[in-house]
């Protein structure tokens, strides 16, 4: 798991990448996948096996992928869930903006949130406050869902 508080920025391919290795890491019995199984699921995109293997060494390289060896070849691995990248990726973005008024600007971003997201936050702030009060999870709370996800 990376210990580092940024997200490094995605490119256009790294992304689709991802996106391709967060699918498969949801399916049971998940054991990686090589960079032939990547470069086949890009068949129609003309993409070139080498390019491939490029963008799967430098994710590795960011520490969004970890790497196995099986045989010849690597498994890669998302190093976390789209959900964790995400939050990263979201907290970088107020600490580099050095934003001065954070109640503000999670107030804007909150201003396009829909009922169902404004449920999720407020259930969430309420497991951060249970937690932070030393109160066990609850079944079925934010925490428990992103442990499946």
């Amino acid at each position: 798991m990376p210990h580092s508080t940024s997200a490094p920025r995605l490119g256009d391919l790294e992304r689709v990448v991802m996106e391709h290795l967060w699918e498969a890491a949801d399916v049971d019995g998940f054991t990686g996948v090589t960079v032939r199984e990547v470069h086949e699921r890009f068949r129609d995109r003309e993409i070139a096996y080498t390019t491939v293997m490029t963008v799967l060494d430098r994710l590795a390289k960011k520490d969004l992928v970890t790497r196995e060896r099986d045989g010849r070849a690597w498994r890669y691995f998302p190093a976390e869930t789209r959900e964790a990248m995400t939050a990263r990726t979201m907290r970088r973005t107020l600490d580099d903006m050095e934003v001065t008024d954070r109640r503000a600007a999670l107030l804007h971003f909150l201003d396009g949130a829909t009922t169902d997201e404004i449920a999720d936050l407020k259930e969430a702030l309420a497991e951060v406050e249970a937690r932070a009060a030393g109160e066990p999870d609850k079944p079925g709370g934010i925490r428990g869902r992103l442990r499946r996800s």
